[in-house]
């Protein structure tokens, strides 16, 4: 019927069928891509499965309360237990980088503003220095002693007033605003420098000159910025894609939290997370932005399905999940220390008192990604990392995986304390 139709339409036109061109199938529908990275029927991947499973119930370590998934960019691959939420300690920070990056954006920056009230003459700033902050979960040693110096160009060595920050103003991981404004008068005020502040000075460029500044008056906390003040001093935060980098390495629960909190706490992070990877919300049920707590729940599907939508928010701007994330091989500090894992295997780790979990991927080539999650609950936390380390290397060897075939990431250009980060108005 739909050929009568056709023939007709095509008379009217003034056309027969014979002077059309027939249909060539496209090109494209017969490359690679089209063909699945990773078998999915592969029985050798189960085999591993099941005898690391096997290793573990050796120990008296329930079988059922293991959780493992893994999965190509394309499909599911193995599955234990993969869709059953359980307590996944620090792999909960993978739900918080996801929400920061969709949220704010991976060049994203904090600004901290300094606002002086009073006169400075001859050196002297006759008035109180303010600081107020917008949540950098990252401002610590290094980026203090950048504004002491960038305020010694501005041609203040001295401040007769007090220090004054706002609610929002966090300092080495202290958010009591409090307490981070007492440390952020042990860094401007040089004659109250402890040793941990020398070592972090230390630590920078060689060019870096030793501040020459001192506060005379009293730290406080103000609710908003007086009327009477004028802004001196704009810093910039590192960029969003390098502190959430630092909060993976190190697993930082602190900066994990102030970044959950920024983005509407961990009920948000965790209905985030559900709209981005598609799991059923039982799947993931969060309490905080951290870990902390067995509260923090998850299914191994709902990690690496977190990570697979990270990849996608990072490619905008040119990074790579093992851009923010540890890689074996390369990052040899924080929480890779002590790890047998295949080098190039970019990883979030999770522990608890009773839980141990694994979370990445591995790139077996340029093309083909295998995302995994393991999850073990129990006591054996020791027994726990040695086994996800060899479950790791067994699928690499069975995979035919060379660590010369994984990305180094992009090098990072920024560093902390960078003088180029304080705009002056």
């Amino acid at each position: 019927m739909f050929d009568v139709i056709g023939s007709l339409f095509l008379a009217l036109l003034g056309y027969s069928p014979s002077d059309l061109e027939p249909l060539q199938l496209l090109s494209w529908q017969e490359t690679p891509i089209f063909n699945l990275p990773v078998n999915q029927t592969d029985p050798k991947i189960q085999s591993i499965i099941n005898k690391y499973l096997a290793t573990l119930k050796q120990k008296n370590i329930n079988p059922q309360a293991q959780g493992i998934w893994l999965q190509s960019d394309w499909q599911e691959l193995a599955s234990h237990q993969g869709t059953k939420p359980v307590s996944a300690a620090s792999l909960t920070k993978i739900a918080t980088t996801l929400a920061a990056l969709g949220k704010l954006g991976a060049d994203y920056q904090f600004v901290t503003r300094v606002y002086h009230t009073g006169q400075i003459q001859e050196g002297i700033l006759k008035g109180d220095l303010i600081v107020a902050g917008n949540g950098d979960p990252f401002f610590v040693w290094e980026e203090a002693i950048s504004i002491a110096n960038t305020l010694n160009q501005l041609g203040i060595r001295e401040i007769t007033g007090n220090l004054i920050v706002n609610k929002k103003f966090y300092m080495n991981y202290e958010s009591e605003p409090e307490k981070a404004v007492k440390l952020l008068y042990q860094a401007l005020n040089v004659d109250s420098w402890t040793s941990e502040i020398t070592k972090q000075f230390q630590s920078l460029p060689i060019t870096t000159p030793r501040p020459q500044l001192t506060i005379a008056g009293k730290t406080s906390v103000m609710r908003g910025i007086p009327a009477n003040t004028k802004l001196i001093l704009i810093h910039k935060s590192l960029p969003l894609s390098e502190i959430l980098r630092q909060m993976n390495i190190y697993s930082n629960n602190k900066m994990a939290q102030m970044l959950a909190d920024e983005v509407g706490g961990a009920s948000e992070v965790a209905r985030y997370a559900i709209k981005k990877t598609g799991v059923a919300p039982a799947e993931i049920q969060l309490i905080n932005g951290s870990g902390l707590g067995v509260e923090n729940r998850m299914s191994p599907r709902t990690a690496s399905k977190m990570l697979l939508a990270i990849d996608t928010l990072l490619k905008p701007f040119n990074l790579q999940v093992l851009d923010i994330f540890p890689v074996a091989g390369r990052d040899s500090i924080g929480t890779m220390e002590n790890r047998n894992l295949p080098s190039g295997t970019t990883v979030k780790t999770g522990t608890l008192n009773q839980v141990s979990a694994l979370a990445g991927y591995i790139a077996l080539d340029e093309e083909r990604r295998v995302w995994f999650t393991i999850i073990n609950n129990g006591w054996q936390i020791r027994h726990f990392r040695k086994q996800q380390d060899q479950l790791l290397q067994q699928l690499t060897q069975h995979w035919d995986y060379s660590s010369d075939k994984f990305a180094e990431g992009s090098e990072s250009q920024v560093y902390l304390g960078d003088p180029a980060r304080n705009i002056i108005q």
